[in-house]
């Protein structure tokens, strides 16, 4: 494979699915990771990728993107969060129904999602409009009041139109996770996330690490055996010994190296 051809299919992946990580064009393309990067160079040069910590996205993308906080302004433990969307989107198969809450760990969840066939229902704007622009799963947006900071659709018309729905799976973010239970900092992104808790059969939280032993602003659920907690590193015992003896199981998803 020359080198133009080997351009043409990373652009072409990227196109299509608006984000790739460096291990999955490696996977993909059966390329080592310094190809990968030497590549992402060559079409960031371009102005057609951005490069990120861990991967990349079309130019577009990020441009569209912008005005979301939540996006342009957390950056940190980017690697730590592809690996525990990787681990999320394991454990959900095609023909799910899927309800994603708006933050940045779900967002990378959805990334990770994009080649599945979903029945995908969320309050995220940037979320609905990644599955819309991808095609591959049935995407339906809550009602509801927007708050254009976080991308995100808020309150009574939002919230009494997913007590009407059933989900096999819930995914939902958080600010921090202590013995008490788990926290927001966004009081409106809480009270969506424990409706959520109340219409799925499986609820997953995705954390990185250093969230742990971390409160915030509002607690959205105490320590129980009705869902899961996905992140990369094991909590420590102050985290760990409540979990245990409440029920909540944690699954570790290390990332295998930090990529540049």
């Amino acid at each position: 494979m020359t080198n133009k051809q080997r351009l043409d299919l990373i652009e072409k992946y990227i196109r299509e699915h608006k984000y790739a990580d460096l291990h999955t064009l490696a996977d993909k393309f059966d390329i080592s990771l310094s190809t990968v990067r030497r590549a992402l160079n060559e079409l960031e040069a371009a102005n057609i990728i951005c490069r990120h910590h861990g991967g990349a996205s079309l130019v577009e993308e990020d441009t569209s993107s912008t005005g979301y906080d939540f996006i342009t302004q957390d950056n940190r433990q980017t690697e730590q969060k592809h690996a525990i969307a990787r681990k999320m989107a394991e454990l959900i198969e095609p023909g799910m129904t899927v309800m994603l809450d708006g933050g940045t760990s779900t967002y990378t969840v959805a990334r990770a999602l994009v080649e599945k066939r979903l029945v995908v229902i969320t309050n995220s704007l940037p979320i609905a409009a990644l599955f819309g622009e991808v095609g591959s799963s049935e995407t339906i947006v809550t009602g509801g009041t927007v708050y254009s900071r976080l991308g995100i659709l808020y309150g009574p018309a939002c919230e009494q139109a997913i007590n009407r729905v059933h989900v096999d799976i819930a995914v939902c973010g958080c600010a921090g996770m202590t013995p008490e239970g788990i926290w927001n900092n966004n009081s409106f992104i809480a009270s969506f996330q424990q409706h959520m808790i109340n219409v799925c059969d499986q609820l997953y939280f995705v954390m990185d690490s250093t969230k742990m032993g971390k409160r915030a602003l509002s607690l959205v659920t105490e320590l129980s055996d009705k869902f899961t907690i996905i992140t990369d590193k094991e909590p420590p015992a102050e985290i760990a010994e409540p979990a245990a003896k409440a029920g909540t199981r944690i699954i570790v998803a290390p990332p295998s190296r930090i990529e540049s």
